[in-house]
């Protein structure tokens, strides 16, 4: 019979193609690794995967076979998710992406430890696309990010919307503004993430700039941006969650809303469609659509 430790070695050499790596992964020797997956080829009777002292390549047949041991992997972790469910301690894998978890998590976590004593989060901060992928594959249970973005067959819970800013150094021509227009953004001063992050195409998208545009900086952080305007390196825009804890109290900075037409980006919670873990994850939209309300 297959074993459900060859289905988990099988897409951990799936996932790296490479069997050393997939061999850590495991917390195994990768003789041991190597053995459960020549066993599981004989058993079949096909050959799932290539390999040379070189390279690993998954055989046509074998994609076939490992899209089908996915949704095993996927089913046996609701299995134990709904049994832990009715156990004291709930483990719930939580994916956040790094434009909301600075500002997200202080105000969640005591609300979720007071509310929710017997929910245990383990929390892993990634970008979007990864996120979407580890929910998928059952790797993550929930996970937050922000749309628009291509959630596949993902459930998706939308919870908070909001606009973004635009911030600027005191001495800035235009600072000082309310209220700004996209058109009144000097291309060349703007600077935004570096590719891979969404929120560097929603704000693409609400100012409806083109990403052929030659910024004058591309960040890996909020927070790196903000102190490149404090020193006069250009100006930025950042989600309106942001602005208490990286512009309050920032001498020589000011904020203008950004007049376009909005939301600019919503926030949302997703989840696979059949985890067995729905009811906490209505537990947990109860808790964040009440903080932001206030």
């Amino acid at each position: 019979m297959i074993t459900l430790k060859q289905i988990d070695y099988a897409l951990a050499v799936a996932k790296n193609l490479h069997f050393k790596k997939a061999a850590d992964e495991c917390f195994i020797s990768p003789s041991t690794l190597s053995n459960a997956i020549t066993e599981l080829e004989s058993h079949l009777g096909v050959q799932i995967f290539e390999r040379t002292n070189k390279k690993v390549l998954v055989t046509t047949l074998g994609k076939e076979i490992l899209a089908k041991a996915k949704l095993i992997k996927i089913e046996v972790n609701s299995i134990n998710d709904l049994a832990q469910s009715y156990s004291n301690a709930q483990p719930i894998s939580l994916g956040i992406i790094p434009t909301v978890s600075p500002y997200f998590l202080p105000l969640m976590l005591p609300k979720i430890e007071k509310k929710l004593p017997a929910i245990n989060l383990k929390i892993e901060e990634s970008q979007s696309n990864s996120l979407v992928q580890k929910v998928s594959d059952g790797e993550l249970d929930i996970a937050i990010l922000a749309l628009p973005y291509d959630t596949r067959e993902l459930k998706c819970y939308k919870f908070w919307e909001e606009d973004f800013y635009w911030v600027s150094h005191a001495k800035d021509i235009n600072a000082g503004k309310a209220e700004i227009k996209a058109a009144e953004l000097e291309d060349a001063k703007l600077m935004l993430l570096a590719d891979g992050h969404c929120l560097k195409d929603h704000i693409l998208d609400a100012c409806n700039i083109t990403s052929k545009t030659s910024y004058s900086l591309k960040a890996s952080s909020l927070n790196t941006l903000i102190q490149l305007v404090k020193g006069k390196m250009g100006t930025t825009l950042i989600p309106q969650m942001a602005l208490k804890d990286l512009v309050s109290n920032q001498k020589n900075l000011y904020i203008s809303h950004l007049n376009e037409p909005g939301p600019h980006r919503e926030i949302a919670l997703i989840c696979r469609e059949n985890y067995a873990g729905h009811e906490n994850v209505m537990l947990l939209l109860d808790i964040f659509k009440d903080t932001f309300r206030k």
